[in-house]
């Protein structure tokens, strides 16, 4: 089989990879992530790659490559790594473009320049504009309740329902007599005192017949 030495100056990394191998799919194999905004269908150009060395190794530029890439950029060695093809042997080094850094929130910035603004304030507007967002929340709030009046009385239903359960039971307990709250019934008390009184006979009769 036969293979080609490629290297990506960029990442300082190399190795032998087989001809017939795309160079999106060589960069790949090495660790290196390569950019696919339009999934290697020659659409657009973020794969993007400027071969320094070894491209007359690769297949010719296709219809993508032409309509994608202008001529000055072909001109300095640049090709579609999804559409050049390694088809000989030999040694090829390949500069991947740099990647776009990826842009910062919208949300973000608007916070931290509304935390510098702040910051900046003297004392008494830092407290208005507290009080200014208590208000909106709470007018939030009262929006909430009012666009959902079904589920505030749900929960509202709920929370009363617990509570009255509650009332209830403490006012049975209250109720109780003493000796129920114990844990002791009038029938634990009858069959006590039978028992008592069992006890008394017994000993009654024991004395009797040592007389």
């Amino acid at each position: 089989m036969k293979e080609v030495e490629l290297k990506f100056e960029r990442e300082d990394r190399s190795g032998l990879i087989a001809v017939g191998s795309y160079l999106f799919d060589a960069a790949r194999r090495l660790g290196i992530e390569v950019e696919a905004d339009c999934e290697r269908h020659g659409d657009c150009d973020s794969c993007a790659m400027k071969v320094k060395q070894g491209n007359e190794l690769l297949s010719e530029p296709t219809l993508a490559e032409l309509n994608q890439l202008s001529a000055k950029k072909r001109e300095n060695g640049e090709r579609l790594s999804c559409q050049a093809k390694i088809e000989k042997s030999g040694e090829i080094v390949v500069m991947t473009n740099k990647k776009k850094e990826t842009e910062k929130p919208e949300v973000e910035e608007k916070s931290k320049e509304y935390r510098k603004e702040f910051e900046e304030l003297p004392l008494e507007k830092k407290i208005a504009s507290l009080l200014e967002l208590e208000a909106i929340a709470l007018g939030e709030t009262v929006s909430f309740v009012l666009n959902s009046p079904f589920k505030i009385i749900d929960i509202a239903m709920g929370v009363m329902a617990e509570f009255g359960l509650k009332l209830e039971d403490e006012s049975k307990n209250a109720a109780r007599p003493a000796e129920h709250k114990n844990g002791k019934s009038d029938e634990e008390d009858k069959t006590k005192n039978k028992r008592e009184k069992r006890g008394k006979g017994k000993s009654v009769e024991e004395t009797s017949d040592e007389k």
